[in-house]
């Protein structure tokens, strides 16, 4: 919004204007002060600026003697930024109200109001980590999905802004992993904070987690605190954790600067500000400028090949015009890789392996330049059956680094519909390694069992950590991946790793002995898995295609 706008018809964005940040001001201190921290941040972070602050109620200096000493200070073109999260009545009303006096009394000078704070992603990202730090003050690992959070708004007559803090609440449920959301107030609206927490508490999740949705600390905050404190003590057997409010942290400070320069440029905030393929959102980062299009537009198939598998079905193949089956087509190597297996398979006797083996063990010939690198190679029983059946119908490979991830073969993944996912560069992943003392790998590892729980197939190639954690996860909290490849290389826990994986009897895995190994190791397996998959996919079509001619 701006005021005696005439004068911004010659305004550029690398004018130099006055930033005003208007507070709501709390007879708390603690509020105060750290409302007053926020404020030399932005000074900090936008020092070609004249910024300066002042408060709705409470507190002094007043927004009003906060614009005038912008004004002394030389600024002819002036944003007046709300220092609240929301648009409730303060920044609908009060705080315009007050602005539109000064314009009165200040003609000659240029006016523009912000928007608040808002859903901006900065602030998702925040939640985030408030979100992680609280979990790590935890010594139990308890997955997301046994997990409630709570998100305790201010609470306000606005069904707008109230409306927003359960739009948060899902988008970090949706992005976070939650098995469930809980939204209270402390004040005004409903329900309240006791209440909140007593109807959570009964929803049988193993943990809540009680995130304040408020920049500052204040009466509201510490009543919230107590009231999760009264939980603690009133429900031992429920875990309940506390998170911390925003505070004067530099993502608050961020947006607060950029509303301000939306502000003098005019700019309206879009409703494709939470967009996922425009910004990244907690949860969904890799998803930014990516094509929107349908995801069933897959292959569709059935593998039922006798005494190996049970009849499956794939995903339909959908075009523009109707839905049609695939043929499968045989894997055909290039000629080089053709001649390459001739002499891998003419190289040695490869009578003692299993036949449903020997797919995955020349492969892995091929890739070592090595044919006794198979014989230190551990196969539990029906590892690579389980590892097809799992490819064809949970079609998702996770790994550990992004290496294993680039040595699959890009037509097999589009071939079968497969999703890959590797989550040691997601900021989320810093985030908890960063709290919990782990590796990143092993916190991806983490990640996989809360994002998909039991339906992947788990390649790991470069960290010993990831195994180790991995094997943590199966032991104590009964994960059960569909296969375990687990081929790490290297010298410090890389013997014992392995070893630790061989006596997880609970789950199909694939490893070695000793310190050989690698992602492309690994990769090579699920290629491997891939290869058999298809190869069986075009013999059931084949045989399905001559039943169907001897019935004609």
């Amino acid at each position: 919004m701006s005021m005696n706008a005439a004068n911004s018809l010659m305004l550029t964005t690398d004018t130099k204007f006055g930033i005003v940040i208007a507070g709501h001001g709390s007879r708390d201190p603690d509020a105060v002060r750290e409302f007053e921290a926020l404020v030399k941040l932005v000074q900090q972070r936008a020092p070609e600026h004249v910024i300066h602050h002042g408060y709705l109620e409470f507190s002094s200096p007043t927004i009003s003697e906060a614009i005038e000493q912008n004004i002394a200070a030389g600024m002819t073109q002036i944003a007046v930024v709300p220092g609240v999260l929301l648009a409730a009545r303060h920044a609908k009303n009060d705080m315009p109200s007050e602005l539109l006096a000064m314009a009165s009394k200040y003609p000659k000078i240029d006016f523009h109001f912000g928007a608040p704070l808002n859903l901006h992603p900065q602030l998702l990202q925040l939640a985030q980590e408030r979100i992680i730090e609280a979990e790590s003050t935890s010594q139990q690992t308890i997955r997301r999905d046994d997990t409630c959070l709570v998100l305790v708004g201010r609470g306000t007559t606005d069904p707008d802004a109230n409306g927003e803090v359960s739009k948060l609440a899902r988008m970090l449920e949706e992005g976070m992993g939650f098995g469930g959301v809980y939204v209270c107030y402390s004040g005004t609206a409903k329900p309240l904070v006791a209440d909140g927490l007593r109807a959570a508490a009964m929803l049988g999740f193993a943990r809540i987690i009680v995130l304040p949705f408020f920049l500052f600390d204040g009466v509201l905050v510490k009543r919230i605190y107590a009231a999760a404190d009264a939980l603690r003590e009133r429900e031992p057997a429920l875990e309940v954790l506390s998170a911390g409010y925003f505070g004067a942290h530099p993502y608050v400070a961020d947006v607060m600067i950029e509303r301000a320069r939306e502000a003098i440029e005019g700019r309206a905030a879009m409703n494709c500000t939470l967009c996922k393929y425009r910004v990244q959102i907690v949860g969904f980062e890799a998803q930014v400028g990516e094509p929107q299009q349908a995801h069933h537009m897959q292959v569709s198939g059935l593998l039922e090949k006798v005494g190996l598998l049970e009849k499956e079905s794939l995903m339909s193949n959908v075009d523009n015009n109707s839905a049609s089956k695939v043929a499968f087509a045989a894997y055909l190597p290039h000629p080089i890789e053709a001649e390459s297996f001739r002499i891998i398979a003419a190289g040695r006797d490869w009578s003692s392996f299993p036949p449903e083996q020997l797919t995955a063990l020349q492969r892995l010939v091929h890739t070592s330049g090595d044919f006794e690198a198979v014989n230190d190679l551990y196969f539990s029983a029906g590892a690579i059956e389980n590892g097809i059946r799992a490819l064809l119908r949970c079609r998702r490979v996770v790994v550990d680094v992004t290496m294993v991830q680039s040595g699959l073969k890009r037509a097999l993944i589009e071939q079968l519909g497969i999703e890959t996912w590797c989550g040691v560069h997601d900021k989320e992943t810093y985030l908890m390694a960063e709290a919990h003392g782990i590796t990143r790998s092993a916190a991806g590892i983490r990640r996989a069992w809360e994002k998909f729980g039991n339906d992947i197939i788990l390649a790991i190639g470069d960290a010993p950590t990831a195994i180790m954690e991995a094997t943590r996860l199966i032991r104590e909290h009964s994960w059960r991946p569909q296969l375990v490849i687990g081929l790490p290389v290297g010298f410090v826990g890389t013997r014992e790793c392995k070893d630790e994986l061989k006596r997880c009897l609970q789950v199909p895995r694939i490893t070695n002995s000793g310190t050989r190994g690698g992602s492309p190791w690994a990769a090579t397996i699920v290629n491997a898995l891939m290869i058999d998959a298809v190869n069986q996919l075009a013999t059931l079509d084949t045989s399905l295609e001559q039943d169907g001619a001897n019935r004609i």
